[in-house]
């Protein structure tokens, strides 16, 4: 079992930035594949950014290539997304999620993660 609890979400205006924080415990575990995905009203839940290995690599939807970063701290057990250049339309529910181990596939699959955060609100407006 692993528990995820997201925080760091709030409002801001357009072009600010906010870092979301996802600290991880249970049976976790560095190397895996974790993932931030975000819903909004009356939309389906989407991926936004995946990192795995460790932090060795990571991909983002096009929707915010170059605004976010994802990265996480091994030693804290911790995955961040960095948001900047924030529009209206970030606005959202925003989660953390970690796959099962040995799955394959899209990293925005969410089929492969059984465990989610609660998810912290983010909204933009001005």
């Amino acid at each position: 079992q692993v528990w995820l609890v997201e925080s760091g979400g709030g409002s801001v205006l357009p072009g600010g930035s906010l870092r979301l924080s996802c600290a991880a415990s249970g049976d976790t575990y560095n190397s895996g594949l974790r993932g931030w995905f975000r819903q909004a009203p009356g939309k389906e839940r989407e991926g936004v950014a995946a990192i795995w290995q460790g932090g060795m690599y990571t991909s983002y939807a096009p929707s915010v290539l170059g605004r976010f970063t994802i990265s996480q701290d091994n030693a804290k057990k911790m995955v961040y997304l960095e948001m900047n250049g924030l529009k209206p339309e970030d606005t959202a529910m925003y989660y953390c999620a970690e796959a099962a181990r040995g799955g394959s596939g899209s990293v925005f699959d969410q089929r492969r993660f059984p465990y989610w955060g609660q998810g912290t609100q983010v909204t933009v407006s001005s």
